[in-house]
């Protein structure tokens, strides 16, 4: 009885285990948006979350070059001893050992403007690092749009290859049994047969690519590597609607790139000035409260005449000769400077080439949508004529694999020129520097 239930238990364990597996292996995969595959991008991507931590530690830096301002303070703890009792003649004069305690805070007054620009060239420092993590956003959403929109067309090109295969896999037959029973030659039924090993090739090569695609995806919004990508596809199409002149316009306005540049001048400028420091003097306000004794507490003792006392000290120092050394910094700083300038002409023309190449991009893909689309009907309707026909014997094995070919290459060109169109468009938005969702 006891073996019985033990079998029993055991079997209804394994059922459950199996039924568990199973519901887990069938659940649907979740089902991605075009702005649900965006919000994932920018809320896991590592680049971005990069970005934000260099805005963190550039803030961490302005707010530790404000500190410079303020007061610094200092205490020193000092124990004396030495070797014999001072002494004149026969007299003591002083403690064989002795505890010291001075406190000490120092202001600094002046220090040539170079608190000042330190602190002004942090917080350029920080307002570059803030824009750069908005830089980085605007090319994350990009590539979460590239990635999905090529994982769409690779879709659709997989669909193409398997279409052409089963209907090229259906004229093999045809031919075979026409051949068969004599009414075509041999050559018809060899040649079906290389086109379909033909398009089972390129049916491994849509495979492969629509799973490159996927990996990436998945990359992109860290995900397994291997997890199944299901997407809400984007059939319609809205035309641009823009021209040149509008596009270069609003990217000289819009771009990021050319505000962190007009940032960088600014930090040179600024760093000029702060290598300019040393043309000055510095001036410092220090004061001192001193303690001292013969034991730890430094409450005074035999021989200690002054136990406690303060101060308070300006002291001011210039380096007035350094063999050129402060002017040569200069030039390096005013080399820096021109650099600055020079390098902002060399983003504001790569800008420009950019925002032409997306846009004529934009333009080509847009004109073939509308070309290709009429042509799709048109080698669809010339696939089904040759199929009758050859079921006629009017027409030849090649004439309907050449129709086969052109309907399959016509269709790829239409979801190619639809979803390139859809990826210029966003490649177009991001080099206007503008944050476009769809």
């Amino acid at each position: 009885m006891r073996i019985y239930i033990l079998y029993l238990s055991i079997f209804i364990f394994i059922h459950f285990l199996v039924f568990s597996l199973s519901y887990a292996v069938e659940e649907p995969a979740e089902t991605f948006t075009l702005k649900h595959a965006i919000e994932m991008a920018l809320k896991s991507n590592i680049a971005l979350k990069i970005s934000k931590e260099e805005s963190n530690a550039a803030l961490a830096s302005e707010k530790k070059q404000k500190t410079n301002f303020l007061p610094t303070f200092n205490a020193t703890y000092q124990y004396e001893y030495i070797d014999e009792e001072p002494t004149m003649g026969t007299i003591a004069t002083g403690p064989q050992k002795e505890y010291t305690l001075i406190s000490k805070v120092t202001q600094p007054i002046f220090a040539g403007f170079s608190l000042l620009n330190q602190y002004k060239i942090a917080k350029l420092g920080l307002d570059a690092a803030k824009i750069n993590e908005k830089l980085k956003r605007l090319e994350i959403i990009f590539e979460a749009k590239k990635m999905f929109f090529s994982i769409l067309k690779a879709q659709k090109l997989l669909q193409i290859s398997q279409d052409t295969v089963t209907q090229i896999t259906a004229q093999k037959e045809v031919a075979k049994n026409f051949y068969e029973v004599g009414m075509t030659p041999l050559n018809d039924l060899l040649q079906a047969k290389v086109e379909l090993a033909n398009s089972k090739q390129e049916l491994i090569s849509a495979q492969n690519n629509l799973e490159i695609a996927e990996s990436n995806f998945n990359i992109l919004i860290r995900r397994p590597i291997n997890e199944s990508v299901k997407l809400e596809d984007v059939l319609n199409y809205t035309p641009f609607g823009h021209d040149i002149d509008f596009c270069l316009k609003m990217a000289e306005k819009n771009r990021l790139e050319l505000k962190i540049a007009d940032l960088e001048i600014e930090i040179a400028e600024k760093e000029v000035k702060l290598a300019q420091k040393d043309y000055y003097p510095s001036i410092n306000l220090e004061g001192s409260y001193f303690q001292r004794g013969t034991e730890w507490d430094v409450d005074g003792g035999d021989y200690i005449y002054d136990p406690e006392g303060w101060g308070i000290t300006a002291v001011a120092s210039w380096d007035f000769w350094e063999w050129g050394r402060s002017n040569y910094e200069v030039k390096e700083k005013l080399s820096h400077l021109s650099q600055a300038q020079y390098q902002k002409i060399a983003i504001l023309d790569n800008i420009r080439i950019e925002v032409k190449q997306a846009y004529l991009n934009t333009m080509e893909s847009e004109k073939n949508i509308i070309t290709v689309k009429k042509a799709i009907e048109q080698a669809e309707e010339n696939f089904r004529i040759n199929k009758e026909r050859y079921k006629e014997q009017i027409a030849t094995s090649t004439d309907v694999l050449d129709a086969q070919t052109l309907l399959s290459k016509t269709t790829t060109n239409y979801y190619k020129a639809l979803y390139d169109f859809k990826i210029a468009k966003a490649s177009i938005y991001k080099a206007m520097g503008q944050e476009v969702m769809e």
